[in-house]
């Protein structure tokens, strides 16, 4: 018995050293479920960088809020209770204004290449380098979905939303993409926007397919036009201390495990998009329809200047800074 148990305390021991100690933790908190592409995604970038760091960077996830809400997820970052976040930029606007330029209609184009090559050109580097002067590193940027627009009222044409009012996420931008159409809209909190459906405060609502699928809107929606105008873009947000204190050979593993996997996470996007529309039209309530590129070019040319004016009003030359490199990078794309 006692030789047994020296034996056992003996090969406790010896164990002890061989477990490889990481040497840099990192905390990467997220809002959504462990089920959906975001979090499937950063677990193959988790894997990426602990194998390619030898185990010194040891990424453990914190999904569905877990580590607190949106502001309290990115104030973590700053003060550095939390490595890092991977937060929808519609949701820290209020950290950082310059951010809130993706929330104009239709800024990038149809076409997944071409709207890649804006995110690796110098508008989308701005973007990332507007984050510095508020104690934030942000990465890079990843699509998360497009958003559609549903209602009660009649989506056939364009010429249809004169007049109806819609919810939105709190932002003068997006109230401004509507009235550029004749149409209202209003700042409802995401929890509260089923009921506000279903009992008429609002005739309709935008939000990625994915989205309308999992909080049942579609049962409470007569119809649906697939308009892809309103792009959802998490950034991914690190503690500047603990980057900087990064070996830059384990820096450039992060970075290109993020680049890695950015695809693979755009494909289960775009996948479950798919599913979710399979999902709204085997649910029979509501009536869908597919916008076509010259409706949304139309809605485009609608919707842009206003929303536009009121990106520049709330952030001035920086503002206009970014707004004069996006113009100049559609125009290399030949957009």
């Amino acid at each position: 018995m006692l030789k047994t148990l020296l034996s056992a305390c003996v090969a406790l021991v010896l164990s002890g050293p061989a477990v490889a100690q990481s040497k840099f933790p990192m905390k990467i908190a997220h809002l959504e479920s462990p089920t959906q592409p975001r979090h499937q995604a950063l677990l193959k970038v988790a894997e990426l960088v602990k194998s390619r760091s030898n185990g010194e960077v040891d990424i453990q996830l914190f999904p569905a809020a877990q580590l607190g809400n949106a502001r309290q997820q990115v104030e973590g970052v700053q003060f550095g209770t939390i490595e890092s976040s991977m937060m929808p930029a519609a949701f820290i606007a209020g950290f950082n204004p310059v951010v809130s330029i993706l929330d104009i209609p239709y800024i990038y184009p149809s076409d997944r290449a071409k709207s890649q090559q804006l995110r690796s050109s110098a508008f989308g580097r701005a973007i990332l380098d507007s984050f510095a002067s508020r104690q934030l590193v942000a990465l890079t940027l990843w699509p998360n979905g497009r958003k559609s627009i549903t209602s009660n009222k009649s989506l056939d044409k364009l010429d249809a939303l004169p007049g109806q009012k819609f919810r939105v996420m709190d932002s003068k931008i997006l109230m401004e993409q509507f009235a550029a159409v004749g149409a209202s809209a209003v700042a409802i909190q995401f929890g509260e926007t089923y009921t506000a459906l279903q009992t008429g405060v609002v005739d309709g609502q935008e939000n990625p397919l994915d989205s309308i699928a999992t909080m049942k809107f579609h049962e409470v929606q007569k119809n649906l036009v697939v308009t892809e105008h309103g792009a959802m873009e998490d950034v991914f947000l690190i503690n500047p201390a603990w980057w900087n204190k990064l070996p830059a050979s384990h820096r450039d593993v992060i970075m290109k495990a993020m680049d890695e996997v950015r695809p693979q996470f755009e494909k289960m996007k775009d996948e479950a998009q798919t599913k979710a529309l399979e999902v709204i039209r085997a649910a029979g309530k509501t009536s869908v329809r597919v916008a076509d590129e010259g409706e949304r070019k139309r809605m485009r040319d609608a919707m842009y200047p206003r929303a536009r004016a009121a990106y520049l009003e709330r952030t001035g030359a920086e503002g206009q800074k970014l707004v004069g490199l996006y113009e100049q990078e559609l125009k290399k794309l030949g957009l």
